[in-house]
């Protein structure tokens, strides 16, 4: 006979339950992969409160492929969203949690083997991160719902169901990242220690988001950009700034 729990809870609740128990984790461990506390987790868990779309979209990739569709679902994401970026895989990705697709060598020469590569969905959120001189948006990313989703290796996305995509305002971080462009940001890990000399996402409660370059001077750390005559931001406990993650990758239209 099933807890009284179980059968009062909605199934969702159930399923996430069910996914955190497969991989044999705590609470806490289940939330740090996802971004969030350990309360988080066990409000989900009761029912007592549901995920938003991001972190569907997230509990999707860290589920197995019995229960990825689930989640993806009830982020309104659908197979045909994801069929619309890569075509030649809707049949595929309908039954897997990731795309298998074959690679190729284009052009003359030597014929090269085919090689398999696994793709993983990342949300893309409706929001922008300013380069230095130009101002991002001021929103918490937990609670933004994603406007769509993006494909992308499984080799570039390490943590998956803690990376998420944004686009960038401004172009201080040329020739590298320009205006428009939409970054990959991996925000499993923020200690500053870990991250001197990357491109990170930071965020400040009243300034917003800023991508820019962390480097450490003497022992301080601040966000430089790529075009030095903007002024670096200290990066200390005073400053307000915080890390949201490490970028990734990027992408955008050639000019």
């Amino acid at each position: 006979m099933r807890r009284r729990s179980e059968i009062d809870s909605p199934e969702w609740s159930r399923k996430i339950e069910l996914v955190r128990r497969s991989r044999e984790l705590s609470q806490a461990e289940f939330g740090s992969r996802l971004g969030v506390s350990a309360m988080a987790v066990s409000r989900w868990e009761r029912g007592a409160a549901e995920p938003t779309g991001e972190m569907y979209l997230r509990l999707g990739n860290l589920a197995d492929a019995t229960l990825c569709w689930f989640f993806w679902k009830r982020a309104g994401l659908r197979p045909s969203d994801v069929a619309r970026v890569l075509p030649e895989a809707r049949r595929q990705f309908a039954r897997n949690r990731t795309l298998d697709v074959a690679l190729v060598h284009a052009g003359s020469g030597k014929k090269q083997s085919l090689k398999k590569a696994n793709l993983v969905v990342l949300p893309l959120l409706p929001v922008h991160a300013g380069t230095p001189g130009s101002r991002g948006d001021n929103i918490d990313l937990a609670e933004s719902p994603p406007e769509s989703v993006l494909a992308a290796p499984e080799e570039w996305c390490p943590n998956p169901a803690s990376t998420l995509c944004l686009r960038v305002k401004g172009d201080s971080m040329s020739p590298l990242i320009l205006d428009g462009y939409i970054i990959a940001v991996d925000t499993s890990d923020t200690e500053n220690g870990n991250l001197v000399g990357q491109i990170v996402v930071a965020t400040h409660k009243e300034k917003g988001l800023l991508i820019s370059r962390l480097i450490r001077f003497d022992h301080m750390d601040a966000l430089v950009s790529d075009r030095r005559e903007y002024e670096a931001v200290p990066v200390t406990a005073g400053s307000e700034w915080r890390i949201v993650g490490r970028v990734l990758w990027w992408t955008g239209r050639a000019r």
